[in-house]
């Protein structure tokens, strides 16, 4: 019995091109603190929003803590929102980032970090340390303030 194994030509190969120019040095938000990542996430974020659906972001940085990007990884409900490991770090790979900052809202005001909160960070604690990204914080928003898991000594 003659089998014959299908060949690269036939499947066809695919060819994956990262294509990505950071923002120029000069016009980089610098982040020295949770307030300093407080500001910049709310010149994204919609603060009209903050108050309805408890959303997800995420901040990456170089290893001199200047702001690469700033996206939106997932929005939830009144009560929760998941978080979306796999997209964080696409976006951590994408930009060449050294470190982030996660962030998340809170409908209600309340700003305690929530047992999932801590359990959820410190799986993507593990994560980045693995892929060599290294996660500075995760501050939880209101329409009011803010509140740091390092401030909070938690992380």
């Amino acid at each position: 019995m003659n089998t014959k194994l299908p060949s690269i030509e036939l499947l066809g190969s695919s060819k994956i091109e990262i294509h990505y120019k950071r923002p120029y040095f000069k016009k980089m938000y610098h982040i020295c603190s949770a307030k300093d990542a407080d500001v910049i996430l709310r010149k994204y974020i919609n603060v009209q929003q903050l108050d309805l659906k408890e959303s997800f972001w995420v901040i990456l940085l170089t290893n001199a803590n200047r702001v690469l990007a700033v996206a939106e990884t997932a929005q939830g409900t009144t009560t929760s929102v998941l978080t979306n490991t796999k997209y964080i770090f696409q976006l951590a790979l994408l930009t060449n980032a050294s470190a982030m900052i996660l962030a998340h809202t809170h409908p209600s005001g309340n700003l305690d970090f929530s047992v999932r909160d801590i359990k959820e960070t410190k799986k993507i604690q593990q994560l980045a340390k693995i892929m060599e990204v290294t996660l500075l914080d995760h501050i939880v928003l209101s329409s009011e303030s803010f509140n740091s898991m390092v401030q909070e000594d938690i992380l």
